[in-house]
């Protein structure tokens, strides 16, 4: 279910303040009519709801600086509008009032600010605030000058302009807001991928600016090799070229399978072995705990990074386990029916900032453990492959990455083994 949410500044700030001016212009118009126009009009009453009106309005600046606005308090707040609305019309006139359309004011706020649901409500409240204005006109009101008509005409079109409103303009305004939530959302996936992009070419100057020293390096080796073979210096320096030069191999051949957008096919309880293999040689201190032991024969359809994707996210529940001297690092993986595999990292640290919780995986985060660059390139990996990644806060203690991803029941090409970890 999607959850609604209102911040400072927005639909209720403005609703607040709308009800003021209307306060004002309320106590300004009696006054006006009883002094000025000399018209008999009940004004102790009026006056009397005019002031809860304002002590309910007083309340609720009160209460919304304190605390955060909720979807169903802006649908309070609008109740209460027109049940005022309609406690001052019924005392001035009812259903003869000149002012009986200030009712559709709840309804075009809500059109602009809830979904339909509460939209309705809002509406229904207001058709019905109206209506019962009009069964308990008086009867001679009613038939003077034969005014029975025109009183039931006015009901009929401010029913229907409530229901145009509820229907034209909610409908518009879901349809701006749908717009801005989609261009929202493009501008940022636009700008992930040019902070990836960057990320990518500083990786690839990297390791051409790397390639070069390290053929050196291979060079005078061989050549020491050749002129001290017994030397232990040198045979110990085998070791490290080895790994660099595999290293740089590992790279370009995921840059080349990304590149040719290559798909590879990885059996389930394969990556859990190979993750397991890579944490234990990398992080031997920590202990990596996996449930369920037996897994299914699936398989996820990725590239050369999905196991690299996966093992940020473990190296990063380490380095938080690291930082309160905790030990263990947990990996659970369930399965639902409409295949998909849910990969559940949980660590023991102190848990996720609120204000750094939901930027993390999106954007970078300065922070002082670094810029939640893993993170950032894990989870474009991982949407790259229709997955999702979700960070929150175990109620225990730690955090829990979750990643989702889809299944597919048999190999669609060989599946290959990464040749190594950067």
């Amino acid at each position: 279910m999607k959850k609604w949410s209102f911040k400072r500044g927005g639909a209720m700030d403005k609703l607040l303040l709308l009800r003021s001016g209307s306060i004002i212009i309320q106590l300004a118009t009696v006054v006006g009519i009883f002094f000025l126009m000399d018209l008999a009009i009940a004004v102790m009453p009026i006056l009397l709801v005019i002031f809860a009106e304002t002590v309910f309005h007083l309340l609720s600046i009160l209460v919304y600086r304190q605390r955060h606005v909720r979807q169903f308090d802006l649908v309070l707040q609008l109740l209460a509008d027109v049940i005022f609305l309609t406690l001052l019309l019924s005392l001035s006139g009812g259903a003869t009032n000149a002012f009986v359309s200030l009712l559709l004011l709840p309804i075009v706020i809500a059109a602009v600010s809830l979904p339909t649901r509460w939209l309705a409500l809002v509406s229904v409240a207001a058709m019905a605030a109206y209506s019962v204005m009009l069964l308990k006109m008086p009867t001679h009101s009613m038939h003077h000058m034969d005014m029975n008509n025109h009183f039931i005409g006015m009901w009929v079109n401010f029913i229907l302009s409530a229901l145009v409103v509820t229907f034209v303009v909610g409908a518009l305004a879901r349809m701006i807001s749908e717009r801005e939530q989609a261009i929202a959302k493009q501008r940022e996936e636009q700008l992930r991928q040019e902070q990836l992009l960057a990320l990518g070419l500083a990786s690839t100057q990297v390791t051409h600016q790397l390639a070069t020293p390290l053929a050196t390096l291979q060079l005078l080796y061989d050549e020491l090799c050749d002129n001290q073979p017994n030397n232990p210096v040198v045979a110990e320096m085998a070791e490290p070229i080895q790994e660099c030069s595999s290293q740089l191999r590992s790279f370009t051949e995921f840059a080349t399978s990304i590149r040719e957008k290559t798909p590879q096919d990885f059996c389930v309880d394969t990556l859990v072995t190979q993750l397991k293999e890579l944490f234990q040689l990398q992080f031997p201190l920590q202990q990596f705990v996996v449930s369920p032991v037996e897994l299914p024969d699936m398989y996820i359809q990725g590239d050369g990074l999905l196991l690299p994707a996966l093992f940020n996210l473990l190296q990063n529940a380490v380095q938080a386990n690291e930082r309160v001297r905790q030990h263990t690092v947990e990996l659970t993986l369930t399965f639902d029916d409409a295949l998909r595999v849910q990969f559940l990292i949980r660590d023991y640290g102190k848990g996720l900032s609120p204000q750094r919780h939901f930027a993390l995986g999106e954007q970078l985060q300065p922070s002082e453990h670094g810029f939640g660059m893993a993170l950032l390139l894990s989870n474009a990996t991982i949407e790259r492959f229709k997955g999702h990644l979700s960070l929150t806060n175990h109620p225990e203690q730690g955090a829990i990455a979750c990643v989702d991803l889809p299944l597919i029941l048999a190999p669609h090409s060989k599946t290959i083994a990464p040749a190594g970890m950067a």
